[in-house]
């Protein structure tokens, strides 16, 4: 509800613009609006982007993952290119270490997208090419967090991802 507020402070001559209200904590984000279309400004790619219940839920986790988990921006990357199966593809947001290394795939959906095996699953395929640390997988109301054991070539669900200078 807190989000919805912000919108409407921020940009008080919309129409109702009705975000659901997701389970991350609310940010000020940079709304605007033309020609009938809502766009949310991403400060990390600098530009605005049409904003889609998807976009809403990525944004959000991108802040939380800055103010709350202490993530460094510049080694956020947005929507990275990968080749599946001769197929290219997407990621949502894709983290690394001050090394290079890929720490954590980011899979964001939308609300009404339920978090079902499937979706791991396909998250799990990127990261058969990424090779990440940690699998998360996000709708803004539900979060799986996963962490890969080397070891036995699976992954080990968690309650919780550990802040950025923990991994």
């Amino acid at each position: 509800m807190f989000n919805w507020l912000i919108v409407q402070i921020a940009q008080p001559n919309f129409k109702m613009f009705n975000p659901t209200p997701l389970n991350l904590p609310p940010y000020p984000f940079k709304i605007t609006k033309k020609d009938d279309v809502v766009f949310i400004f991403d400060e990390l790619r600098k530009k605005h982007l049409v904003l889609t219940p998807e976009e809403w839920v990525r944004q959000h986790f991108i802040q939380d993952l800055i103010t709350a988990k202490k993530f460094p921006k510049t080694l956020i990357q947005i929507e990275g290119g990968l080749v599946l199966n001769q197929l290219q593809k997407r990621s949502d947001i894709l983290v690394y270490n001050s090394d290079g290394e890929k720490l954590v795939l980011i899979e964001c959906k939308a609300p009404k997208v339920k978090i079902t095996p499937s979706v791991f699953e396909q998250a799990s395929r990127y990261n058969s090419i990424h090779q990440a640390k940690w699998i998360v997988l996000t709708n803004g109301l539900q979060h799986v967090y996963a962490k890969m054991d080397v070891e036995k070539g699976s992954f080990v669900f968690t309650q919780k991802m550990p802040d950025y200078l923990d991994l």
